[in-house]
């Protein structure tokens, strides 16, 4: 494995998200959910677009054909790339003066699942699933829904509880897309209430599966992502060059390049100043492969 972490030679997000390798196009997407900005590059050509909302692009998924499902604050978007345009497949299910969605993907049968954020932290945000036209919420009761991945095989649900610092696992049911045995996967502990961020590990945020089944979590506050097995096990633990990094991904064509999107929204000037690539997408070479990107159905 590669030690050193390159960033995309792209200019810094307010707070980059959701990223996701296109096959179809040899190309990454993120969002900038405070920017209301979705970014796409390619890395062969360098290039890179950007389009611009009036509303909060919490997390994408791409859609069969070339366009992307948007998951803003007023409510699940069809988007087109190629024409700008964009119509809406469902209201958002929640009161938008305090909740937004946030963490988002597709399951292997094309189900959108996603999760919402109390603005005011409070315990009341949810993780919703999305198919055939119907919005279904399936779980609730904590205050900012992060860390969805899938195991390789589609059995298993993981699901962050960014606020709790832990990380939950459902058994899924493929049939119907049911959850059943909510469990704990793994526990953090709190941020220190003097704040001192030096002895804090951070709180999970987005994730990403790998082809061997482990569960890579960017942990925010904490400049670090961390590798688990699928008992739960702690494999690896990565440092970055960022105090916030806020979702992995695996892409390329091998899909052996990680990518990590991170922010720099508020955060202190003096941090800024020590770690400049805040705000960036950086990239590190790895040994195993991830998983393909899931396409949702819309």
């Amino acid at each position: 494995m590669s030690a050193a972490w390159q960033p995309l030679p792209v200019e810094p997000s307010l707070l980059g998200e959701s990223p996701f390798w296109h096959p179809d196009e040899a190309a990454l997407y993120w969002c900038d959910i405070p920017g209301r900005k979705l970014n796409r590059f390619v890395p062969a050509s360098g290039a890179h677009a950007q389009w611009s909302f009036d509303s909060e692009p919490g997390s994408i998924a791409p859609l069969p054909g070339g366009d992307l499902l948007v998951a803003f604050r007023d409510g699940l978007h069809r988007f087109s790339p190629a024409s700008g345009e964009r119509t809406r497949l469902a209201p958002p299910p929640y009161d938008a003066r305090e909740q937004r969605f946030n963490d988002g993907k597709a399951d292997p049968q094309g189900r959108f699942w996603v999760g919402t954020i109390h603005e005011r932290r409070q315990p009341q945000a949810s993780l919703y699933r999305f198919g055939s036209g119907r919005m279904d919420r399936v779980a609730g009761d904590i205050a900012n829904s992060n860390g969805l991945g899938f195991s390789p095989d589609g059995r298993t649900l993981y699901w962050a509880d960014t606020a709790g610092h832990r990380v939950l696992a459902f058994d899924l049911s493929a049939a119907d897309g049911s959850l059943s045995r909510r469990r704990t996967f793994a526990e953090f502990p709190p941020k220190p209430a003097n704040g001192d961020l030096g002895a804090y590990g951070g709180r999970p945020d987005g994730a990403a599966v790998d082809a061997e089944g482990a569960y890579w979590c960017a942990m925010y506050e904490g400049s670090r992502l961390l590798r688990f097995a699928p008992d739960g096990a702690l494999l690896a633990e990565l440092p970055l060059p960022a105090r916030c990094p806020t979702m992995p991904c695996f892409g390329g064509p091998d899909l052996r390049t990680l990518y990590v999107t991170t922010a720099r929204d508020k955060r202190p000037a003096e941090e800024l100043a020590a770690l400049p690539w805040s705000g960036r997408v950086l990239t590190l070479r790895v040994d195993v492969p991830g998983l393909p990107v899931n396409f949702a159905r819309g």
